[in-house]
């Protein structure tokens, strides 16, 4: 199985029910390809460097996943007859230098995914203990 990254953009004017319904959708048929998420990267809405269809703006979101080869001509296919896409890239990692910068990506945001978690669960901890003052 090859490592693969997944640049998506999507239309601006999705609500957010929309974009998460839409990035479900990505993640079946990559699953359903034989694709095994890593992790997925959320970077939001940005400006454009041309207008494309005309959106000035679009929705980035980032897959990385290992997949065989021939799993990525159906998902291209599928993104490409679907109009909430504007835009995709997809990335193959194949060189040592590049797996590593694949692992070090993937690395840094499952650590991020995990931090959010870790904080609520202090804070809950933190608020548990009884305040006690002395004079």
């Amino acid at each position: 199985m090859r490592h693969y990254e997944l640049l998506v953009v999507l239309k601006p004017t999705l609500t957010v029910e929309e974009l998460q319904a839409k990035q479900t959708f990505l993640k079946e048929i990559l699953e359903k390809n034989g694709a095994v998420i890593t992790a997925k990267q959320e970077m939001g809405t940005r400006k454009l460097a041309y207008q494309i269809d005309k959106f000035e703006r679009g929705t980035y979101v980032v897959f990385y996943f290992t997949a065989p080869t021939a799993a990525i001509a159906e998902v291209e296919r599928i993104i490409r007859i679907t109009e909430e896409f504007i835009r995709f890239m997809t990335v193959k990692f194949e060189n040592q230098k590049e797996l590593r910068f694949w692992n070090k990506q993937v690395e840094k945001l499952t650590k991020k995914s995990e931090a959010p978690a870790a904080a609520v669960e202090s804070k809950e901890i933190i608020e548990e203990q009884p305040v006690t003052t002395e004079a």
